[in-house]
C-alpha cells in the first residue's frame, strides 16, 4: 500500500489550516485523491443504528460540514460518516483565524462556530449523493443568533429524518453562545419533549436513531443529571466526546492557549475515561460512539474495550492522511484475533468484565 501523504503533508501544513482543509475537500470532490484498498474482514464487520457496516471506523462531524464529500470517504476506508454540524440557516461562524494546528501534539484547536451552508443546501447534497448502503449521520446545531435553539433542533430533525440513519444532538459545543445551553437538565428536557411531540406526528416510516454528544469537561454531578434525562427520554446512543476546553500540562504547541475546543491526541485519555464512565453508569445497555484522540488501532481498540460500539476520528487525518485508516483496520483486526475475539461486538466493554 503506497502512502503519498508524507510527501504531501509539508505542503499542506505550510497553508493556513482552514485553507488546507478547503483544498482537501476540493481535491476529494474532483476525484484526485487516491482511494484506499478495499478491505473486507469479517472481524471488523458490525452493526450500529440497525444497519450492518463493513468496519467500525467512522468519520467524525466537522470534516464534511456541508455534505460535499461524505460519499467519497467510504472509498478512503470509513465504515460510516457524519456530516455537519448543520444549522437551519446558513451562518459564517466565528471570525478567522479560527483553526489552529498543534503539530507537536498532533492536536487541533478550533473555534469555527458552526460555519455551514444551512439546512437546505446540506440536505440537497445529502439526498443527491447518499446511497442505500451508506450509514450516514447528521450533526445538528442551533444558529448562533437563534431566539429558540430548541426549535432549531426540531426543525432540523424534521427536515433530515427521512435522509439519515442517525441524528446527533450536539449539546456541548464550546464555540457558540447556544452551544452548551442544553447541558442544563431543564432546557434539555424541553428539547427532548419537543422532539417527542414532533416524532409523534412524523409521517416518515421510521425515525432515525437519536444520539447526544457531550464534552469531556462535564462534572460528575452534571453528568448524572444529563444521563437521567437522556435515558428517561430513551436516547438511542451517545457520542463521547466533543472537544475539550482544558489544556493538559503536556501540550506543547505554540498556539495551545488559543480559545476553542481541542481535539487530537491530548483528548484521548479524558474522552476515553468519560466513555468508560458512561458505559458503567448505563450498564452497557446504551450504544456508545467513541471519539476523541483516535490515531491508531490501539486507540480504537481501547475505546471499544472501554465500551464503544464504534469509533470516529478526524484530527488524525490532518497529521497522518487517509492511509492511516487502512493501517488502523488491519491492526485492529489483528488485535481482536490476538485476544480471542471473533468480531468487534464481542470486544465491546471487555475491560468492564
Amino acid at each position: 500500500m503506497f502512502d503519498y501523504f508524507p510527501a504531501l503533508r509539508p505542503i499542506l501544513h505550510r497553508l493556513d489550516p482552514e485553507e488546507a482543509h478547503l483544498w482537501t475537500l476540493r481535491a476529494l470532490e474532483l476525484g484526485i485523491v487516491p482511494t484506499q484498498p478495499l478491505m473486507l474482514d469479517a472481524a471488523l464487520r458490525t452493526t450500529i443504528f440497525g444497519k450492518s457496516i463493513d468496519n467500525p471506523i467512522g468519520l467524525a462531524a466537522g470534516f464534511d460540514k456541508n455534505a460535499r464529500v461524505f460519499h467519497k470517504m467510504y472509498r478512503q476506508g470509513f465504515g460510516f460518516t457524519e456530516i455537519g454540524g448543520v444549522t437551519p440557516r446558513p451562518q459564517a461562524g466565528n471570525p478567522r483565524p479560527r483553526l489552529f494546528r498543534l503539530a507537536e501534539d498532533e492536536a487541533v484547536i478550533n473555534r469555527m462556530g458552526f460555519n455551514n451552508d444551512g439546512m437546505e443546501a446540506v440536505r440537497g447534497r445529502l439526498v443527491a449523493h447518499r446511497t442505500a448502503d451508506m450509514l450516514v449521520g447528521v450533526n445538528l446545531a442551533a444558529n448562533i443568533d437563534s431566539e429558540d435553539p430548541a426549535d432549531d433542533f426540531v426543525t432540523l430533525a424534521r427536515r433530515f429524518s427521512p435522509h439519515a440513519d442517525f441524528l446527533t444532538l450536539d449539546i456541548s459545543c464550546p464555540n457558540t453562545a447556544n452551544g452548551k445551553m442544553f447541558l442544563s437538565p431543564g432546557p434539555l428536557q424541553d428539547l427532548l419533549d419537543r422532539l417527542s411531540a414532533m416524532y409523534g406526528d412524523l409521517s416518515a416510516p421510521k425515525r432515525p436513531a437519536l444520539a447526544a454528544k457531550i464534552a469531556p469537561d462535564i462534572e460528575e454531578e452534571e453528568l448524572d443529571k444529563i444521563l437521567e434525562v437522556l435515558t428517561g427520554f430513551g436516547i438511542d446512543a451517545m457520542i463521547l466526546s466533543n472537544t475539550t476546553i482544558d489544556r493538559p500540562e503536556d501540550v506543547r504547541g505554540a498556539q495551545k492557549d488559543e480559545r476553542g475546543g481541542m481535539s487530537g491526541r491530548p483528548l484521548f485519555n479524558r474522552s476515553t475515561a468519560l466513555l468508560s464512565k458512561v458505559y458503567a453508569k448505563t450498564g452497557g445497555k446504551l450504544p456508545l460512539v467513541g471519539v476523541g484522540g483516535v490515531s491508531s488501532a490501539a486507540d480504537a481498540y481501547l475505546k471499544i474495550r472501554a465500551g464503544a460500539s464504534v469509533v470516529q476520528l478526524y484530527t488524525a487525518l490532518v497529521f497522518q492522511g487517509p492511509a492511516m485508516v487502512t493501517r488502523l483496520k488491519l491492526d485492529l483486526a489483528d488485535m481482536l484475533r490476538r485476544d480471542g475475539f471473533q468480531n468487534v461486538a464481542e470486544a465491546i466493554g471487555a475491560d468492564h468484565r
